[in-house]
Formats: C-alpha cells, sequence, structure tokens
C-alpha cells in the first residue's frame, strides 16, 4: 500500500475503525483527507496526525481500536452532542484533569449512560469545556455509584499533561 492508493485505502480503514468504536460520523470528524500516517516497522498503521503535525489517534496493535490525543479528543468533542463520550466532572478537580490528572468518581457529576468500562472518553467541566481525554475505569453507573477510585485514567489533559 505505497502512495496514494495506500493513504487512500488507510484512510478508509482508519474512519471505518472510529465509526465502530466512537459511534457513525466519528471517522470522518476525527480524520480528515491531509491526514499523516505513522506505520510500524511491519507496515501496519501507528499513530494519525493532522496536517500542522498535531496527533489525532494511535492505533492500539493489541486489540486495533484507538487511543486519541488531544486533538482527537477536540474533534469528537466538537462533532458530539452532549453527553456522548462525556464524564462531566466538578469544578474543584478540573483545574487538575486540565493539567493531566486522573478524574475520580467522586468528583464525576454525570456521564453518558452508554459508557462501559476501558472506553476511551472525553473528560469535561461541567459547561462542557474539553478538559482531558482518557480511559474510563468503570461503567458511567458505577463512576456515579462509587465515591472512591478512578472514574478516568486520563492520558492527556488539555495543558498538556
Amino acid at each position: 500500500m505505497n502512495g496514494r492508493n495506500g493513504n487512500k485505502m488507510r484512510l478508509r480503514k482508519v474512519r471505518v475503525v472510529a465509526d465502530f468504536q466512537f459511534g457513525a460520523g466519528a471517522g470522518e470528524a476525527l480524520f480528515p483527507e491531509d491526514v499523516r500516517f505513522v506505520l510500524s516497522k511491519t507496515g501496519r498503521i501507528s499513530q494519525i496526525f493532522d496536517a500542522s503535525g498535531r496527533r489525532i489517534a494511535t492505533l492500539r496493535s493489541s486489540d486495533g481500536l484507538f487511543t486519541l490525543g488531544i486533538e482527537g479528543a477536540r474533534r469528537l468533542h466538537r462533532f458530539f452532542k452532549p453527553p456522548r463520550l462525556r464524564v462531566f466532572v466538578n469544578e474543584e478537580s478540573a483545574a487538575f484533569v486540565r493539567r493531566g490528572k486522573n478524574a475520580f468518581c467522586k468528583h464525576v457529576l454525570f456521564a453518558d449512560p452508554e459508557i462501559r468500562a476501558y472506553e476511551e472518553v472525553l473528560v469535561v467541566a461541567e459547561n462542557d469545556e474539553l478538559l482531558a481525554t482518557g480511559k474510563a475505569m468503570l461503567s458511567a453507573e458505577e463512576m456515579l455509584a462509587f465515591q472512591r477510585g478512578v472514574a478516568v485514567k486520563v492520558r492527556q489533559g488539555v495543558e498538556g499533561g
């Protein structure tokens, strides 16, 4: 898969995976025509960057799903209406999460009821301001029921954490 045709096939593949993982339309929202692919030594897609060099997502080889960079989180945040993919945290914890610290259950105000443990999620403030992206450690129901423990293991905060 070299050249222009190779990139078209890669683009089609990553869009299909994104639609499966995040929902219909996510593929086009995440990956415009001008994305740049970084391939592993074996020729598989590893990372996807935008034209400005910002990482949108990484394709995990272990399960074929994405982990989001903060740029990918911004794109999904703009595309999906609340509460889709979101975990809302209180103002007390927002500054910490913004810097890349984990979101704890006691700070969760609401979460998309569709969230399941180990899914990629967006962590937002009460006003839906994007704070971070990470991996849900619990389902939405569990996040709201528990008062202790990590709700979202943050990968990257909007302030580079």
